[in-house]
């Protein structure tokens, strides 16, 4: 009985000691969650869509290289036709296939030579080309049919494209041409297309392919055959006019093919063995790559406000190589908002539902994001850099690499150069493992000045609650200026309206001599009172913290500071804070609390004579005698620039 109940007591202290436990660690845990990024809230708050799409990022990056485009072009300017290419394929059979061919299409497709040998050039020697360039075609030509079908263009055209950019939307010529379709500047205008800092329309895949349809209808209506007028597309009209005139009037394309130019000579034969390895491929053993993307799996969206790729990216957890290859025409990986136009941005079927069911938090975050970067100076930011009262804070994170993730899209993510990634994880090359911890170092130069807050904008019809606080203070604020290359102690004087002399003994310098980076006390000035003003702000149905922080021009990331906001949703009925400064110091670099002293309050209004006392300045006597400017002080006391004034000396302070 009594080792029962020894028992029963052993067992029921064993259980209070691992609950007393359990309850410590649930606890700890509780205490050490971190505080999660803004872009983290606005993330958790969207609302998903769960529709199945799947996109091999690094499989883009391979199938749309440059290096097909060079390939391509090479061909067509240097291949010598008449060269024989040891290729396992029966002339005999070759021109029954191309009789195949002639019987279903708009060309005239004849066996020569010529044909035969650029034919086998491609099946011997770029064979792993044409199955990455038909992995990318089952993206495109559904585009291309579609369009060539609206104009009655054969649709065999859609080869051209191969033939032109290797279905390289941001393909560039050595002449210029640009895009899929490979238009020049002044081709692309006659067709309208939009070409500005931001936009290249002749790499839109819609927009480029209706006006190549356009220019190929011209082009029949002008020679009534369609092999000229692909090859009025490679050389322009009037060299094929001036070809047909020097072979004596013939119309042939083979005919007046020596006539042309040299590109242009090898240009159509490389269309026609395109056409023919696509129709044949399962025939010599070309196995197409996996499709890059379904043109129905994605969708465009309008576009309202500015937004840049990787702001994209971030919310929606799509890199930034996706977005290029699904909007080329964007230069600069940046959708700009400018007034009577419209931009658009195609994506996934998956993310256009998570974009348009979280639209008003998605630009909320962009416009937060665009608050973070260095502006042009205002006024009292122009005193902080003159202050030199900015902070540089260094970040450091770290990112695990996801599938499909490359070096350069993790670079663009977190905006730091790809070399110092490889430089702060000891990476020689820029292959990276799926799972690998990256560290990332980000540094953002902060101004540490009290910016004073421009004129409340009306909030529509919400209620607003005003409290006004009066803070006492009795410190000192030091005004502090970092020295910049090429400044001297007597810019640095003239700058601030002080003396050498002052800045001297305010700093306890010996001589002229200054560093540069080091910050000089450039005023001194008791500051009295600071009032704060805060208005409490009651959330109206159909408000979003974005609308909030637009009417009251201050920023989103300012309402979830104020507030101890985790995310960035609110409810009808919440009560924000929206905190206003009137505090008419400057820039605050250093305060400290100095001991209370029984003063004569500073009244000089009906005084004629101040006396220097020490640490005084021209400014610092203006700030205490109400109406009194720095300029007055100068001309009732014969000051030029450079007088210095020192303690004791009397001052007429009444004109």
């Amino acid at each position: 009985m009594k080792l029962q109940n020894t028992t029963l007591v052993f067992l029921l202290l064993l259980s209070g000691q691992l609950f007393a436990q359990d309850s410590l660690a649930t606890a700890n845990q509780l205490v050490e969650l971190p505080k999660i990024s803004f872009l983290d809230s606005i993330k958790k708050s969207f609302v998903h869509h769960e529709i199945a799409a799947c996109v091999d990022e690094r499989f883009i990056t391979e199938i749309a290289s440059q290096d097909l485009f060079k390939e391509i072009t090479n061909d067509i300017e240097n291949i010598d036709l008449d060269v024989k290419v040891d290729y396992e394929l029966s002339t005999e059979l070759l021109k029954e296939r191309l009789k195949l061919l002639d019987a279903k299409s708009a060309f005239n497709i004849e066996y020569n030579p010529g044909l035969e040998n650029i034919i086998k050039h491609y099946l011997k020697n770029r064979k792993k080309s044409y199955e990455r360039l038909m992995g990318l075609s089952q993206y495109y030509f559904p585009i291309f049919e579609e369009a060539l079908s609206k104009y009655n263009v054969p649709l065999e055209i859609k080869y051209l494209a191969i033939v032109e950019s290797a279905l390289n939307p941001r393909a560039v010529s050595k002449m210029g041409a640009t895009g899929l379709w490979q238009f020049m500047y002044g081709t692309g205008k006659q067709y309208n297309l939009e070409i500005n800092t931001f936009v290249d329309e002749r790499s839109d895949v819609l927009k480029a392919t209706e006006a190549a349809c356009q220019y190929m209808v011209n082009m029949y209506a002008i020679f009534g055959d369609w092999d000229l007028v692909l090859a009025s597309y490679n050389a322009g009209p009037g060299n094929v006019t001036k070809a047909i005139r020097r072979s004596g009037g013939k119309q042939n394309y083979w005919n007046i093919r020596p006539f042309l130019p040299k590109e242009t000579q090898g240009y159509v034969p490389a269309f026609l063995a395109t056409m023919y390895v696509y129709e044949y491929h399962k025939e010599h053993g070309i196995v197409p790559n996996k499709p890059i993307l379904n043109t129905f799996s994605t969708d465009t969206i309008k576009i309202k406000n500015k937004m840049s790729f990787k702001q994209i990216s971030d919310l929606l957890d799509i890199s930034v190589e996706q977005l290029q290859f699904l909007n080329p025409s964007y230069k600069r990986d940046f959708v700009p908002s400018i007034p009577g136009k419209n931009h658009f941005l195609r994506l996934p079927i998956d993310k256009v539902a998570v974009f348009t069911s979280n639209e008003d938090k998605i630009y909320a975050y962009s416009e937060y994001d665009f608050g973070k970067r260095e502006k042009p100076f205002s006024s009292q930011e122009a005193l902080a850099a003159a202050d030199g009262s900015f902070d540089v804070m260094s970040t450091t994170k770290y990112h695990t690499v996801k599938r499909g993730e490359t070096l350069g899209g993790i670079s663009n993510k977190y905006g730091v150069p790809l070399t110092k990634i490889k430089q702060w994880n000891n990476l020689k090359s820029n292959n990276i493992a799926l799972g690998r911890k990256l560290k990332i170092v980000t540094n953002e130069r902060i101004a540490t000045t009290a910016k004073p807050k421009t004129e409340q904008a009306a909030v529509k019809t919400a209620e607003k609650v005003t409290n006004t606080t009066i803070v006492s203070k009795d410190s000192i604020i030091k005004k502090v200026h970092q020295v910049e290359k090429g400044e001297t102690l007597s810019f640095i004087a003239r700058k601030y309206d002080i003396t050498i002399d002052e800045i001297k003994s305010l700093n306890g310098l010996k001589d002229t001599n200054i560093a540069i980076g080091s910050k000089l006390i450039v005023s001194r000035e008791t500051s009295d009172q600071e009032i704060e003003t805060s208005d409490i702000h009651i959330v109206q149905a159909g408000e979003t913290l974005y609308s909030i922080a637009k009417a009251n021009n201050v920023s989103t990331d300012d309402l979830v500071k104020w507030n101890n906001l985790e995310d960035a949703s609110v409810k009808a009925g919440m009560q924000l804070k929206i905190i206003t400064s009137e505090d008419i110091a400057t820039t605050v670099a250093e305060v400290k609390t100095t001991p209370k002293t029984v003063s004569k309050p500073n009244n000089y209004k009906n005084e004629n004579v101040y006396v220097v006392k020490k640490g005084d300045s021209l400014f610092s006597i203006s700030q205490k005698i109400p109406g009194v400017t720095v300029a007055d002080l100068k001309k009732w006391n014969g000051i030029s620039g450079g007088t210095v004034i020192k303690p004791g000396m009397k001052l007429k302070i009444n004109g």
